[in-house]
């Protein structure tokens, strides 16, 4: 798995300043919908239901939001670089200006842990997110996502 399979060009975004995890929810399921025809109010439930069960802040300033939608034929990604850091509740206490959400099929089970673990392996690495964090340009952060070569799994 890629990540230039699983996140569109008009899937990334550069936003200023969000009051809230719950606006940022919002922003994700706008350009979910947007890139691609998701319904943004499944997305946001999807999302919120998820983060119900813990934080996705990992950490590092860096949050990977998800969720499992009916009526989704693949696995797909929206990134959002934050100009502002967001309170995020995240394990290290730290705000969060970098947000990988990826929304997958209900019944595509381990597809969407290797698509995630995917995600969490790109964002883990120095090089890209120092990358990630000095463009502002969409493109430009789609191209450093979708060439970013992840470490892999030992």
């Amino acid at each position: 798995m890629e990540l230039s399979k699983v996140i569109a060009p008009g899937a990334v975004r550069v936003l200023g300043q969000l009051t809230s995890k719950k606006r940022l929810f919002q922003e994700l399921g706008e350009v979910a919908a947007q890139a691609y025809g998701l319904k943004a109010a499944i997305t946001i439930d999807g999302l919120q239901e998820r983060e119900s069960l813990g934080p996705t802040g990992v950490g590092h300033g860096i949050a990977l939001p998800h969720a499992r939608l009916e009526d989704l034929k693949k696995i797909v990604g929206v990134f959002v670089r934050l100009e502002k850091p967001l309170d995020y509740d995240s394990v290290d206490r730290q705000p969060v200006d970098l947000v990988f959400a990826l929304f997958a099929p209900k019944d595509s089970g381990v597809d969407h842990l290797k698509a995630l673990a995917l995600v969490s392996r790109t964002m883990r690495d120095p090089a890209v997110v120092a990358k990630l964090r000095a463009n502002s340009d969409p493109a430009k952060l789609h191209a450093i996502l979708t060439e970013a070569r992840a470490p892999q799994a030992a």
